[in-house]
């Protein structure tokens, strides 16, 4: 009932043994309450059990009396420990103190005896290497005197040495004489290395032989990626020596003389390979071996030397074919200036791929010899002497082209066509391999294309002109009415456009001022080739018709159109110059088909002379079974003036040609039918069912079917 009440007491301190007097702990018990709890516990807690809890108590308080024991024990040892380790402490300090001040002189004074040390050797090492420059003039003087042939490095060695002792002597004894000895020896192991770099320049620079100029142009076209090919200019060793010695020569030797002796030979030996090429071509030009022209065939390079196919500007066989001769019989002269010509153009084209094949590896070699700062002036000057002899043989071909235009010798002008097409397949690698080189260098190749565009498209332009402007002359009439020779050249010239199409094109496009031109495209070359073969095309049918009126007989005049007419058509079939010409002209088969129909109309007229004589239509109705003489005689005249005029022309024409057989069979076939028809009527109504003549067979010389046989004679100059 007591345990949450709280006394009533007044509150005071707790009451301590220790002030009281009393050793022991301080028990919290209040004294002005002891008689309470006594009383408390008198009467509600038995005896027993507070003589119990008495004695706990004083046991727990006997047991923390030794604890407390304990602990002062414990605190007087620390305070004993403590005071003996400060004691070891202040012992220790005061030692290492008395060590310290006896150290510090002794180590002083062996610091410096170790430096005194250090300056004496220092001053023998500086005098021993002093003494070394003095003795490098007499040390190297015999192996700079032999050279650097065969020992470059050890050379190169003594030449440092002696380098290392001009420095020397410079900045110490500027007066001593052994300066200018190991001045001497430098300057003169210099110039042995100059000459050394000559020399091996010159020993082991060869021209490249033909037959790998050819092996290096001639990567097939059918790879994806294209190697270039690597020539071993020089010897592996001699190019390293030739490197050490350029590198020496730049870092210390001071000296750019070198350059121009590596490019000079190395241009000579540029040059030397080209020439050696185009010797090549010229020993092989009567054999089979004349190589195949990269501007127009595919490279191979399996067959370096194949022959070239003739191009179709300088072929005559088609038209010789369809005259019934051989090339031999009349154009064996042609042919011959036509292989030169090849000859001529192809080894230029190929002289053109060596130059940038060789000029490529040139330079590659020149990377490694020549300081970077200086390779793209090295390389300028070497590549100019076999640049500009290129360019100068360009200009050469220009110029004679621009003589056998003057000249109207239109097949020689063709010749620069192939090289235009194939400048222009190279440029790309031109500009790459000329990158870096100077201005003037870059635009030789651009000025030469230029010239050579202007003078195509004269040519062009003056061809067109010369059909127009041909004269019409007599004995240039084939008296059979064949194709004339301005015809089959004006077909073969345009034949040869279509192989350089976009060359042509291009020519053609340069002499443009129009904005089309200036955003050139390839749609727009081919609308300008489509439009000038049309103004060939249409130049030479005016000429034609121009020409045939040169002929008294008319009907000739038609067989002439007509063979000239179909001989346009069937060339422009079995080529792809009638898609061309379709790109600006629409149906152009057509227009000659039906120019060919005119003239055949033309030719059946000059029939009617012979078939009006039997023509019933120009006979009169006659009365009765009985003729008068008037009429018998009439009959006669008829019958006469059939046979004669049938001989007449028969006799004519047989001497004249059509070489197309379709187209001779097809005319033949349509006179005979018209003609056996109208005779065939005649003769049925006059020759047996009228009596008009005593003697038949003087006016019926001819049946039907012999008029017909004589009439499949006709064009036939063998029968």
């Amino acid at each position: 009932m007591l345990r949450g009440s709280a006394c009533k007491l007044q509150p005071c301190r707790v009451w301590n043994p220790r002030r009281a007097g009393f050793p022991g702990r301080t028990v919290g018990i209040c004294p002005r309450s002891t008689n309470l709890i006594g009383d408390f516990t008198d009467k509600m807690i038995p005896n027993e059990e507070i003589g119990s809890r008495k004695r706990v108590i004083e046991e727990k308080l006997k047991q923390e009396e030794e604890t407390l024991s304990f602990i002062r024990e414990s605190l007087d040892k620390s305070d004993q420990l403590t005071n003996n380790m400060v004691s070891i402490l202040s012992s220790f300090e005061s030692r290492l103190m008395k060590l310290e001040n006896s150290i510090i002189p002794v180590h002083k004074q062996t610091e410096t005896l170790q430096r005194l040390q250090e300056n004496v050797e220092r001053s023998l090492s500086c005098l021993d290497h002093v003494i070394s420059y003095y003795h490098v003039a007499t040390e190297t003087e015999k192996v700079i005197k032999e050279g650097p042939a065969g020992r470059l490095e050890e050379y190169l060695s003594c030449i440092a040495k002696i380098q290392k002792a001009v420095e020397y002597f410079q900045d110490n004894n500027p007066d001593s004489p052994e300066l200018n000895r190991v001045k001497s020896l430098f300057e003169k192991g210099k110039e042995s290395l100059d000459a050394e770099f000559r020399s091996l320049l010159q020993r082991h620079s060869k021209p490249v032989p033909p037959i790998l100029i050819l092996d290096l142009i001639s990567v097939d076209e059918e790879l994806e990626v294209q190697e270039e090919g690597i020539l071993e200019h020089l010897p592996e060793g001699s190019l390293q020596d030739v490197i050490r010695i350029s590198q020496w020569l730049i870092e210390y030797g001071r000296n750019q003389d070198f350059m121009n002796v590596y490019y000079q030979i190395r241009s000579s030996q540029l040059d030397r390979s080209i020439k050696g090429l185009k010797e090549h071509f010229r020993k092989n030009s009567s054999t089979t071996s004349v190589p195949y022209s990269p501007a127009v065939q595919n490279k191979r390079k399996d067959t370096p030397t194949k022959k070239p196919a003739k191009r179709p500007g300088h072929d005559q066989e088609s038209r010789s074919r369809y005259h019934g001769e051989t090339v031999g019989e009349k154009h064996g002269s042609a042919v011959g200036k036509e292989d030169v010509l090849d000859l001529e153009t192809d080894t230029y084209i190929y002289c053109i791929s060596a130059f940038v094949r060789l000029a490529q590896s040139e330079y590659q070699l020149l990377m490694g010899i020549i300081p970077e700062h200086h390779q793209k002036k090295t390389f300028d000057s070497l590549i100019q002497e076999s640049l500009d002899n290129l360019i100068f043989e360009g200009e050469n071909i220009v110029s004679a082209a621009k003589k056998a235009n003057s000249r109207h010798d239109f097949t020689s002008v063709l010749s620069i066509f192939p090289i235009l097409k194939h400048l222009k397949l190279t440029k790309p690698e031109f500009d790459k391999v000329l990158q870096g080189t100077a201005a003037s260098t870059k635009n030789k190749l651009p000025n030469l294309i230029t010239s050579i565009e202007t003078t195509g498209a004269k040519a062009l332009e003056d061809f067109a002109d010369s059909i127009k402007n041909d004269p019409d002359k007599e004995n240039s009439m084939s008296k059979d009415g064949t194709v004339h020779e301005l015809t089959s050249n004006a077909i073969l010239f345009l034949q040869q456009l279509l192989e350089f199409q976009e060359t042509a094109g291009a020519m053609l496009a340069s002499q443009e001022n129009s904005s089309a031109a200036s955003s050139y495209s390839s749609e727009f070359s081919r609308r300008l080739l489509s439009t000038y073969i049309c103004k060939v095309l249409g130049n030479l049918q005016l000429k034609l018709l121009s020409k045939s009126k040169m002929y008294e007989d008319l009907a000739l005049g038609a067989i002439f159109l007509h063979n000239n007419y179909n001989y346009i058509l069937k060339s422009l079939e079995k080529s792809e110059l009638l898609q061309l010409v379709a790109v600006t002209q629409k149906n152009p088969d057509s227009l000659y088909r039906e120019l060919i129909e005119q003239q055949i109309q033309m030719y059946q007229r000059s029939w009617l002379k012979v078939t009006d004589y039997v023509s019933e239509r120009n006979m009169p109705a006659f009365q009765g079974q009985k003729l008068k003489d008037k009429e018998r005689q009439m009959i006669k005249e008829r019958f006469k003036g059939f046979n004669d005029g049938l001989e007449e022309i028969c006799k004519i024409q047989k001497s004249w040609a059509i070489p197309d057989k379709r187209q001779r069979e097809r005319i033949r076939q349509a006179q005979r039918s018209i003609v056996q028809e109208v005779y065939g009527a005649f003769l049925h109504k006059f020759g047996t069912g009228v009596n008009f003549t005593k003697n038949p067979d003087k006016y019926i010389k001819y049946s039907v079917q012999h008029v017909g046989e004589m009439i499949e004679r006709l064009f036939d100059t063998s029968a």
